[in-house]
């Protein structure tokens, strides 16, 4: 009886470049922006992305495109939430019919606490140059860093699943 073994790896390849964005911008101007600039038409998706987080779940806007020419999707995540956790703290004493909730910060990727967006690129080829994308980004005001991400080094890979 021959002996089958499944090796994990294969289904670990990674075909997604990550482009991370340091700016002050809002999401939407961002979004906006990037429009403007890379042949792309980024729109609010419905389907944000959820994490859990020990603090609480968070969740964090996206804007995503399809290009059906090249067959490449697009995502611009945020990397940077607030999170109210469920346990409000109750005092006793003058103010106890008011309730607050302590909110912490919550991050798509904790390992990159600095960058404030991700452009995921799924399914890149040869057709598309990511130091070129680098570029235009960097044309863009407001904008202070843009570096590709080493999608190796990344320990939470699972919140870049969606």
């Amino acid at each position: 009886m021959a002996v089958h073994k499944l090796s994990l790896d294969e289904f670990d390849e990674i075909d997604y470049n990550l482009i991370a964005i340091h700016t002050s911008l809002d999401d939407y101007r961002l979004a906006y922006f990037i429009n403007q600039k890379l042949p792309i038409n980024l729109a609010k998706s419905e389907d944000e992305v959820h994490i859990n987080v020990k603090e609480g779940e968070t969740m964090f806007s996206r804007f995503y495109f399809y290009d059906e020419e090249n067959t490449v999707s697009w995502n611009l995540v945020q990397n940077k939430n607030e999170v109210v956790p469920d346990n409000n703290f109750q005092a006793q004493d003058l103010f106890s019919n008011t309730e607050e909730g302590i909110s912490a910060k919550a991050y798509l990727l904790p390992e990159l606490k600095k960058a404030d967006y991700f452009l995921k690129i799924d399914n890149t080829d040869d057709s598309i140059d990511v130091n070129t994308i680098k570029t235009i980004l960097n044309t863009i005001d407001n904008i202070t860093a843009v570096y590709t991400v080493e999608t190796k080094q990344i320990k939470s890979k699972n919140n870049l699943i969606f």
